[in-house]
């Protein structure tokens, strides 16, 4: 045999010794662990005790009742109807305009004096136009209530989620000019 094999062969011979021992020692180590280690067990508590009550109110409405909840729907439709009547957009009005631009895309640039009337400056789409109190902007029926320097006020009217028309502030700012 040569010396390379003869060293590689004791190297095994070594390793495979060693390897040995480290095994040894490791289960050692764990069979020490598991004696030493408690476990903790925490007790659960007894759950309470439930006690059926009777249905004692045999002379009162059943909250399940058909008449009950057909009341019920009569009177949130009058009262729907109601606040339609109060508060709805005017449909049969010739639309202008600025009614079929939203807000976002209008700009106002300025405002200004006109007979003593004030008066807004509103860019849309790189064109100007001039809007007055009593106009309507944008397109949830927004009609202006206030002109200032700085802003528009206008009064928007949309639906809410159950359907019924509910009025909301909306403004346009005063935009200052980007260089």
């Amino acid at each position: 045999m040569t010396r390379t094999t003869l060293a590689l062969i004791a190297t095994g011979a070594l390793l495979a010794g060693c390897g040995e021992q480290q095994g040894d020692e490791l289960q050692q180590w764990m069979a020490q662990q598991r004696a030493t280690t408690v476990a903790k067990i925490e007790v659960v508590p007894e759950p309470k005790k439930y006690a059926p009550q009777a249905y004692s109110e045999e002379n009162a409405s059943d909250p399940f009742s058909r008449d009950k909840l057909t009341q019920a729907l009569r009177r949130e439709a009058g009262q729907a109807t109601s606040n339609t009547t109060l508060v709805a957009p005017e449909l049969a009005r010739r639309k202008e305009p600025l009614e079929s631009v939203p807000l976002d895309n209008m700009a106002m640039v300025g405002s200004l004096l006109q007979q003593g009337r004030p008066v807004a400056l509103i860019k849309v789409d790189n064109l100007l136009y001039q809007v007055r109190t009593g106009q309507y902007l944008g397109q949830n029926y927004g009609r202006i209530t206030k002109v200032g320097e700085a802003e528009v006020v206008l009064r928007e009217i949309v639906q809410d989620p159950s359907g019924d028309w509910v009025e909301r502030a909306a403004t346009l700012q005063l935009q200052e000019r980007a260089k």
